[in-house]
């Protein structure tokens, strides 16, 4: 029986279930804890925020989160343990890097001039894999590795040749962070240091609307993730749902994972999203995909097939194999 790794232990993929495969959360961008007007939390306080705002997707449900929250921008494993507890949720957590502008790349980069990086990260990964984080004994399920908007830097390049090798060797999935490019560029990178193409998620697929990317992309053999649903503050999903009927009508319905890339909390100092950015996020929640899209999509062809296949199926498939 195949097994993933989630936040309170080892289960069979069976358990997985429906599954939203990109979410957050927390998200913490680097520096945000030096600002002298940040809002702290007690972890309870937070937890419980967190379990209200994510707990509301077992309506429909939903069973397994897997919270793609990079080890340098804010992951917090005890966190999500405790809003499993508390929700009956599944969690699969990460290990894995964001990217060189936005993570925390300088400690990386200055061992690089000295010390075989690729090798270090790749130690780090298999360590959080196979011993666990921290002290914790939580153990990541999968690998998240990000690349700048229209180049991988060498930087970067290092933290997938990493995450290629962990990946080769442990058999879990990489899941990859785009900005509406790169993502055949990403594919042809981690397979060619050795990554099972089954076991790779190109994210954020639904950011770019044309089909010569996505198809290339797919030719690769990999998955993709349509899974900022409800953002449209980066994207329109009238976009999204052309792009995505476009696919299922040509038969890739089993290479497609969907999620929302929601957060419950931007850590740092509070802010009022402003009058003209708020319509654009009014449907950025947990049940975005679950309660509007997928209905959506069944009001154009989409099938109970279909759908079970990128919420079910292509999940435990990319983590049993």
């Amino acid at each position: 029986m195949k097994k993933v790794n989630t936040v309170l232990g080892t289960i069979s993929v069976d358990r997985m279930g429906p599954t939203l495969m990109h979410e957050h959360l927390i998200f913490a961008s680097n520096g945000w804890d030096v600002d002298a007007l940040a809002k702290h939390y007690e972890l309870d306080e937070l937890s419980n925020l967190c379990a209200a705002a994510v707990g509301e997707v077992k309506q429909y449900g939903i069973r397994t989160i897997v919270d793609a929250e990079p080890t340098d921008a804010g992951r917090n494993v005890e966190l999500q343990r405790i809003v499993a507890e508390k929700t009956g949720l599944n969690f699969i957590c990460c290990t894995g890097m964001f990217t060189e502008a936005e993570g925390r790349s300088c400690y990386w980069k200055f061992r690089g001039q000295m010390m075989d990086i690729v090798t270090e990260l790749y130690e780090t990964f298999m360590y959080e894999i196979t011993v666990g984080i921290g002290k914790t004994g939580i153990k990541a399920g999968f690998i998240k590795v990000a690349s700048a908007p229209n180049q991988i830097t060498p930087y970067e390049e290092k933290v997938f040749k990493a995450a290629a090798r962990a990946q080769k060797e442990t058999g879990v999935p990489i899941y990859t962070h785009t900005e509406k490019s790169m993502g055949p560029e990403q594919a042809s990178l981690l397979i060619g240091e050795g990554a099972d193409p089954q076991k790779i998620v190109i994210g954020h697929m639904c950011c770019n609307s044309q089909m010569e990317y996505q198809t290339a992309v797919l030719d690769k053999g990999v998955y993709i993730g349509f899974d900022r649903w409800g953002d449209e503050f980066d994207y329109p999903d009238r976009l999204r749902k052309a792009t995505i009927t476009g696919l299922l009508s040509i038969g890739h319905a089993d290479r497609i994972v969907l999620s929302q890339d929601c957060t419950t909390l931007f850590m740092g100092r509070p802010f009022e999203i402003p009058d003209f950015v708020k319509p654009l996020l009014v449907n950025w929640t947990y049940t975005h995909v679950c309660k509007n899209i997928i209905p959506q999509l069944k009001d154009v062809g989409v099938t109970d097939e279909q759908v079970n296949k990128m919420l079910v199926e292509n999940p435990k498939n990319l983590f049993g194999g």
